[in-house]
């Protein structure tokens, strides 16, 4: 059977308990929504919702709901049943998924509360566990991300490499933005290069493509 995704406007990840630790919690009402969608199928009772995370290191989170049929689930998936609702989650999710909430809203839909972060970026030759990136991280910690915070956005710093340049990730209401970047950019360069005398420039290599506001084609 092909899958069958009634939840394509949805953004939020799900993931489930094992029978002692749960890996994620729904909402009564979610769950309620979810049952609803899942009963209107034909196959509803070979069908687990599946959630996976499609987005990347370095970038928000994304997510896709998908029901699925439970038992063909791969062997390395996590299959749970809460109340009489399948979940199946990959392996590679398990950790990313871990203590978030599935919800939803009337105005919103389905949606996701993740305390996780995501993966940070990895590229090539960066250097992100010396005395200048604790530098940069408590630069970033106590004084770049509690200034975004206040328009919904934060950074998180990937390395830095042996030309002076520290290298960023943009979140929240800074993705997806060309006015957020270049004002990101300027902010965070200014503290930098004043406080780390090592740092002369930063550079954003956020997937902006991916944003609520794509700027990139």
């Amino acid at each position: 059977m092909s899958q069958v995704s009634p939840l394509a406007s949805s953004v939020t990840a799900v993931s489930s308990s094992a029978s002692t630790d749960t890996i994620i919690t729904i909402t009564p009402v979610a769950h309620a929504k979810l049952i609803e969608l899942r009963d209107a199928e034909s196959e509803r009772d070979r069908l687990g919702l599946r959630v996976e995370i499609l987005s990347g290191p370095g970038e928000d989170f994304r997510y896709d709901l998908v029901f699925d049929e439970f038992v063909k689930a791969a062997f390395t998936d996590e299959v749970r049943t809460i109340d009489g609702l399948k979940i199946i989650v990959g392996a590679k999710h398990l950790d990313l998924l871990r203590g978030a909430e599935l919800d939803h809203d009337d105005a919103k839909g389905l949606l996701i509360r993740n305390p996780n972060k995501p993966l940070k970026a990895s590229f090539e030759g960066l250097v992100a566990d010396d005395e200048i990136s604790a530098q940069i991280e408590a630069i970033v910690f106590n004084d770049v991300n509690p200034a975004l915070s206040a328009h919904g956005g934060f950074v998180t710093f990937s390395g830095h490499d042996k030309e002076g340049t520290a290298y960023f990730t943009m979140g929240g209401g800074c993705h997806g933005c060309s006015m957020s970047r270049q004002a990101m950019l300027e902010g965070v360069q200014t503290m930098l290069t004043e406080q780390v005398p090592a740092i002369q420039r930063v550079r954003d290599i956020t997937d902006h493509s991916t944003g609520a506001n794509p700027y990139y084609s």
